[in-house]
């Protein structure tokens, strides 16, 4: 017997921003084993689901994957329920179907890290595990039978897993149905594949919607896409192409295809955060939810009745979205700065309904701004936003004894010295005096020009985040190249 926090600390994969996480040396079977255990053993105790149930389970395409999902298909088993296997398909898609049932699910995925690395996202039967359920699970003393492991702690006879029972036909339906099978008709758009388990589906989804689709860079391995931290390599991709091939857009996902890419006609990436306020705009919404590292421009444009911050992560979203639906705001909905949008309310328009789907989302703020967009272009819906862009690097390696380190050389004990400190560091790099300090999540500063920069620790991998935001993209780029440079001295 063991409990999960125990099995939490040995291993080092621990809960992050989007589920648990760690190094695929570390998420061996009895690792993923455990942690599948106590997710079923907790939602049991909390009558959310009974053995003899189903529960769906779907996974991304990194090498390490299929290992994984084979792991949780055995816990499901020994738990009482009937692993249902959904094939490696977009997190959305997963999550879509499991609510439409109301069973449980879980998603194998390291989403954009590397595939040295990777995680388990779970699904209660109706919205994801948010952060209140994540100590009912690493409480859970699971039952690990010493007989059926190796001394690296895979099974001995690990069984195949279910035949694929096939969801992504009423994935594309949901977009087809609410915009109408000819919204994107006369729309010349490339989708970048790389290795997005989604990469198919996009496809499937713009042609539904009647555009032509040129599908671009299918990559056998793994490719990490960071829709918040865009390679150089894939800037120049999508550059390239619309040069070549005169797209209106070209669109991609990440590896778990539940984080947007749009380009524009000129091949430049939009920001997530810019995205997300487009989609928002597009679809009505009256109460939008954020976090704290999303651009300023949701505020400043003026599209919408209510808007809420909150720390980063789509749980935190979620929470924040649930007390807005409570409190009759609306139309609720809500985006993260990696683009990936949450549905929180049911849409109806011309007699369409677009059902409420709350977890992040690749798909819906793509196809939302290109039909804002109608037969313009997206630059021109950018033109009609407030002048402010956002910018996102990180420094990698940056392991948490380092992280610990910068955060007490940012924050002083003492409130007024800390001001004085941080307006003596960073004011020169912003080029204006400090005006506020926000520790919502990190330490985000902003300064008396507006320009804006936030320091963090990210969830889900040994990195340090920076999110600038400037008057323009040079401004917002040069304050984050300073800003990782102040850093990278200090600690």
């Amino acid at each position: 017997m063991a409990i999960v926090s125990e099995i939490m600390q040995q291993s080092g994969v621990a809960f992050g921003t989007s589920g648990a996480r760690g190094l695929v040396t570390a998420m061996t079977d009895r690792v993923c084993y455990a942690y599948t255990t106590g997710f079923l053993q907790f939602l049991i105790e909390d009558e959310a689901w009974q053995p003899g149930g189903r529960v769906a389970l779907a996974g991304d395409l990194r090498p390490s994957t299929p290992r994984i999902l084979a792991a949780c298909a055995e816990a499901i088993r020994d738990a009482g329920g009937e692993p249902v296997f959904c094939g490696f398909v977009p997190t959305p898609a997963l999550a879509d179907w499991a609510f439409a049932r109301g069973i449980p699910s879980l998603m194998v995925t390291g989403s954009h890290i590397p595939d040295d690395r990777n995680g388990i996202k779970f699904y209660r039967p109706h919205g994801e595990i948010l952060k209140a359920d994540e100590p009912g699970i690493t409480r859970q003393v699971v039952d690990l039978d010493r007989t059926r492991w190796t001394a690296e702690g895979m099974l001995d006879a690990p069984r195949p897993l279910p035949e694929i029972t096939p969801i992504g036909a009423g994935y594309v339906a949901r977009y087809v149905d609410f915009f109408g099978d000819t919204a994107l008709q006369g729309r010349r758009i490339g989708v970048y594949q790389h290795s997005a388990v989604g990469r198919d589906v996009l496809v499937e989804i713009l042609t539904a919607l009647s555009a032509t689709v040129t599908p671009l860079g299918r990559a056998e391995r793994f490719i990490p896409v960071d829709t918040e931290a865009v390679r150089a390599e894939d800037i120049a991709l999508a550059r390239n192409w619309a040069a070549e091939h005169g797209f209106d857009a070209i669109a991609s996902t990440d590896g778990d295809s539940d984080r947007p890419l749009l380009a524009d006609h000129t091949g430049e990436w939009l920001r997530g955060d810019v995205l997300g306020v487009l989609c928002a705009r597009a679809l009505g919404l009256s109460s939008v939810v954020t976090p704290v590292s999303s651009n300023t421009l949701v505020e400043k444009c003026g599209a919408f009745a209510r808007v809420h911050r909150t720390r980063i992560g789509s749980p935190f979203v979620i929470a924040v979205m649930d007390a807005a639906l409570a409190n009759g705001e609306g139309a609720v909905g809500g985006y993260e700065a990696n683009g990936g949008f949450l549905l929180a309310s049911p849409l109806d328009r011309a007699g369409r309904r677009l059902g409420a789907l709350p977890t992040r989302d690749a798909v819906l703020p793509i196809v939302a701004a290109l039909v804002a967009a109608g037969s313009g272009t997206l630059r021109e819906l950018l033109d009609g936003l407030p002048p402010r862009v956002t910018f996102s690097d990180r420094i990698e390696a940056f392991v948490p004894e380092r992280r610990d380190a910068l955060m007490v050389w940012l924050l002083p004990e003492d409130e007024a010295a800390r001001h004085v400190h941080l307006d003596a560091a960073f004011a020169p790099v912003a080029r204006a005096g400090l005006t506020a300090i926000d520790l919502t999540d990190g330490v985000r500063l902003t300064f008396a020009n507006a320009r804006v920069i936030h320091l963090r620790g990210s969830g889900n991998a040994p990195e340090l985040r920076c999110y600038t935001e400037a008057e323009d993209q040079g401004a917002a780029q040069e304050l984050n190249r300073a800003a990782l440079g102040l850093v990278a001295t200090v600690v």
